[in-house]
Order: C-alpha cells, then sequence, then structure tokens
C-alpha cells in the first residue's frame, strides 16, 4: 500500500509540473494599435506585435480578416495600405511561429471615409401625381411605368397596429394611378423591390421571406427564405448582383438568381456608421439610397461603403404645405428610381400626393 502511495503521489507531482511546463509555453503577447483605433481610408496602419525581450520566434504571419498582408522573422512591425478596403471594423490576427507551435493574438481597427460627403442639394424639373395610399417602400422605373411596393399590416402580428395591405403596384407615371396591382398576404409588411430580367422581386420586413413574380403578370412564381441580414428593407440591381440593405449599415449583397449572400458593404462617412439605410437605387456605379426618418439622400461607393455624397432634400414637400391631420412622422422621404433611357431620377415619399422628377446639384 505503501509503495502504491508513493507511486500515486510522484503521479500527481509529474502532472503538476507537466501542466506547469504547458502554461509556461503560452507567451504574453500583446499587440498594437489598441482594439477599435479609427483610420481613414488611405491612412497606412502600422502593426505590431509586442513580447517579453527573451522571447524569440521563428516567424510572425500577419492577418486582416481571412487575407494574409504580410509575414516577419522576428516581431518588428508590418505596415499596409487602406486605399482600397471596405470600411468598418477589420480584424487583424497575428500568428506567432515558435519551437513547431503558434501562437494568436489580435486586435481590430474601425475604417472610416477618408473624407467628408460632399454636399449636394436638388433642382425640381417635374412634378407627377402620386397615390398617398401608398406606404412607399419600393421604387423602380422601367418601360415607361414606374413599379411600386407599398407596406401595411391587413392582419399584424400581435402588438402591432393595423394600417392598411401591402400591395405590388405598376403604375403610370401620368397618372400616378396603377395599371396593375396585387394585393400580399395581410400578415405580411412588403418592403423594397426589384427587377431581375422578367422577374419581380419583393422583401418582406420581418417575415424572412421573398417574393418572386413574373413582371408582366405578377403571377407569384416562388418564394424563398431570406436569412440575410436582420430585417428586409431596401433593394436593388445593378446588372450583375442584387442590393439589400436590413435598417442596419449593413448593405448585403445577393446572388441574382438563388438571393443568397454573396458578399456585403458597411456604410460610413468620415465620422462613424450610418444607420438605417433604407430604400436603394444603383445609378451610374453608385449606390444611392434613402436614410429612414432623415431628409437627405446619400451616393454610396458599393465597393467600399463610403457615403461619398450627401443630398439635401429638406422641404421638396414643404411641411408648412402638408394637411394638418398628415403624419410627417411616419410618412417620410422614401422612395428613389431611375429612368436610366431618359436620364430621369424620381424621388418620393411614403403616402406622400407627389412624384417629383428631380436633378441633384451643388450646393
Amino acid at each position: 500500500m505503501k509503495h502504491k502511495l508513493t507511486l500515486l503521489l510522484a503521479a500527481v507531482i509529474l502532472l503538476a509540473v507537466s501542466c506547469k511546463n504547458n502554461k509556461q509555453t503560452a507567451v504574453d503577447i500583446t499587440m498594437s494599435p489598441e482594439s477599435g483605433t479609427t483610420y481613414k481610408a488611405g491612412d497606412p496602419v502600422t502593426v505590431k506585435i509586442n513580447l517579453p525581450a527573451d522571447v524569440k520566434p521563428d516567424s510572425v504571419v500577419y492577418v486582416i480578416d481571412s487575407l494574409k498582408i504580410g509575414a516577419k522573422k522576428d516581431s518588428s512591425a508590418i505596415t499596409f495600405k487602406t486605399d482600397t478596403m471596405p470600411l468598418g471594423s477589420r480584424l487583424i490576427t497575428a500568428k506567432m511561429y515558435q519551437n513547431g507551435k503558434s501562437q494568436d493574438v489580435s486586435t481590430n481597427i474601425v475604417l472610416l471615409a477618408a473624407k467628408a460627403p460632399e454636399e449636394l442639394t436638388y433642382k425640381v424639373e417635374k412634378v407627377f401625381p402620386h397615390d398617398t395610399s401608398c406606404y412607399t417602400e419600393g421604387l423602380v422605373y422601367q418601360d415607361g411605368y414606374m413599379y411600386e411596393s407599398g407596406g401595411g399590416y391587413l392582419d399584424p402580428p400581435a402588438g402591432l397596429e393595423k394600417d392598411g395591405q401591402s400591395s405590388l403596384r405598376k403604375v403610370d407615371l401620368a397618372t400616378g394611378k396603377p395599371v396593375k396591382k396585387i394585393m400580399v398576404d395581410p400578415k405580411v409588411f412588403a418592403e423594397g423591390i426589384s427587377i431581375v430580367g422578367n422577374k419581380i422581386i419583393q422583401l418582406t420586413w420581418t417575415q424572412k421571406i421573398g417574393y418572386v413574380y413574373d413582371k408582366d403578370t405578377f403571377k407569384l412564381l416562388n418564394t424563398f427564405n431570406n436569412n440575410v441580414g436582420v430585417e428586409g428593407w431596401g433593394m436593388c440591381f445593378d446588372g450583375k448582383k442584387l442590393y439589400m440593405d436590413d435598417k442596419t449599415n449593413r448593405i448585403w449583397f445577393l446572388d441574382k438568381d438563388t438571393y443568397r449572400q454573396i458578399g456585403f458593404i458597411d456604410v460610413y462617412d468620415d465620422k462613424g456608421a450610418i444607420d438605417s439605410i433604407n430604400e436603394l437605387e444603383y445609378i451610374n456605379g453608385k449606390l444611392y439610397a434613402n436614410v429612414y426618418t432623415k431628409d437627405y439622400i446619400l451616393a454610396i461607393d458599393p465597393k467600399t461603403g463610403a457615403v461619398l455624397q450627401k443630398i439635401d432634400m429638406s422641404n421638396i414637400w414643404p411641411v408648412s404645405q402638408r394637411p394638418a391631420d398628415f403624419d410627417s412622422g411616419n410618412n417620410v422621404l422614401n422612395g428613389i428610381a431611375w429612368d436610366a433611357q431618359g436620364q430621369r431620377l424620381f424621388v418620393t415619399g411614403k403616402k406622400w400626393p407627389h412624384l417629383y422628377q428631380v436633378k441633384f446639384v451643388k450646393k
């Protein structure tokens, strides 16, 4: 028995020594810059790991998100460029190799737009009538007609008010009246739309469902699960891929045929993230977006998420000219449509009586 106890004690001591040695193999590494440090796009960023004086790495590999940016044979700093990077939070990881083992340390930076957006305003060129029953969520111009998605719940979930039924419309521009219209499921709140070929794709707000219609007949062809993002808000198409936003500052890229996520950008100006990106339109290489409840439109770089221009749309329909009972808090500016052939730009708002043909001009 004594011999067994001696062997047991020896095993415990050996295990304790082994654990201590294992703990000692983890090197105390820190990394600069500090997490959350902000930079402007185009600024060089210098990254360095900080090691105890007696630690000599065999190599250190640096990665941004999943992209390798360089390697060192020691702990000296590495500098990389940011001029073409998407904006927002970028995760930087250093993987240190020593004696056949590796250890990771990470930090993150926040990349902002290089400069403040150019300030523009608008000039009204023409005014068209708009159906005041339509709570505009999506707006697209094609083939001489305006296609419009209207939101609303006829049979709302618990806790939400009944506020009309969602719809899909093909609208005569001159009269503002629909020449074709269907009502959507009364339990669904419809959101943004896009046209891809001979199909109309329509998002829903929180139901995580997308609808696909025949553009000519409005016949429902199929539905799809839309699990991309927080919610479904605005949508547009650049001829190759779909863009979708979700109430945050993120704009998702979707495959035009499967509607699955293929990428994203985060929208930032020179000061920070711009949340509540809403109705979208793609015009000549830029994304144009309403910001929910705001009286301006943003022009966004679709590659980086940088806000390039900010268009002040205040007083396009002056509050003083609105009916006394008009709910301006909810019935806000929303809806951007582009006539590529005629080079005409249209904007409107939720339940507004007018649709405006405008031109963006310098202040």
